[in-house]
């Protein structure tokens, strides 16, 4: 795959969560095999089907300056922050058993090449013991599939908590009791290196290439940013 980089001078800094959403609904279109790793302030995310007020604590959202968005593929919630990783794995696959296959495989191999027990479930996440340390979504386009996902290395448990409200019959179905229950963060996990050596050990292992996006084509990536910013969509994943 090749690392999909912004034009040169373009920083990463400051962008949310929907700019690499739209960046990854422009790659599977024109840069298919693309990959690229990126982290966010703090975002609350929520599935194409999903109902954001069961979902999300929204008037502890907007308290705390949580900004959320709703995202193109299903799948359930997810809290994202600076100690978040996301990754965006971006394929011409057009299977999306496949595509998921190809992704979670490889995640699973690096993470065990770290010196962790990391396995990938049929749900799609990638466990160290018993808890989750990536937990991933995938959709199918004309083009391809688009794969994203987390990787959890030293995310504020308690923001998630607050920020990220399942229904609790969701949660005891599971026999868990809280949402921090199910995960873990990877710098507890025995791990002895920071988060930016993980980001680039992730690129190392995936990336062969690079690939820099003209100024044209980044805005190309703004316009479509915008659909995310539409209230009825947000809210109720249709636009006006």
């Amino acid at each position: 795959m090749k690392l999909l980089r912004l034009p040169e001078g373009e920083s990463d800094e400051g962008r949310r969560l929907v700019f690499w959403l739209a960046l990854e609904e422009w790659a599977v279109v024109h840069a298919p095999g693309s990959f690229f790793v990126w982290n966010v302030r703090p975002t609350v995310i929520f599935g194409r089907n999903q109902d954001m007020e069961a979902e999300v604590n929204v008037p502890y959202c907007r308290e705390k300056g949580i900004e959320m968005y709703r995202r193109k593929s299903g799948g359930g919630c997810v809290y994202a922050d600076a100690g978040n990783l996301m990754v965006s794995y971006i394929t011409g696959e057009p299977d999306v058993d496949k595509a998921f296959d190809g992704y979670l495989s490889s995640l699973a191999e690096v993470l065990k090449g770290m010196g962790l027990e990391a396995v990938r479930t049929e749900h799609n996440d990638v466990m160290v013991g018993e808890r989750k340390v990536s937990g991933n979504a995938c959709y199918a386009t004309a083009t391809g599939c688009i794969v994203h996902g987390t990787l959890l290395y030293d995310t504020d448990f308690g923001e998630m908590e607050r920020a990220i409200t399942p229904s609790m019959q969701k949660l005891e179905s599971k026999g868990i009791k809280s949402v921090r229950q199910r995960v873990v963060n990877l710098k507890d996990c025995g791990i002895l290196f920071g988060f930016d050596e993980l980001r680039t050990k992730l690129i190392h292992y995936f990336c062969k290439d690079m690939q820099f996006l003209s100024e044209k084509q980044l805005k190309e990536v703004l316009e479509t940013e915008k659909t995310y910013l539409d209230d009825n969509f947000i809210k109720y994943g249709r636009r006006n």
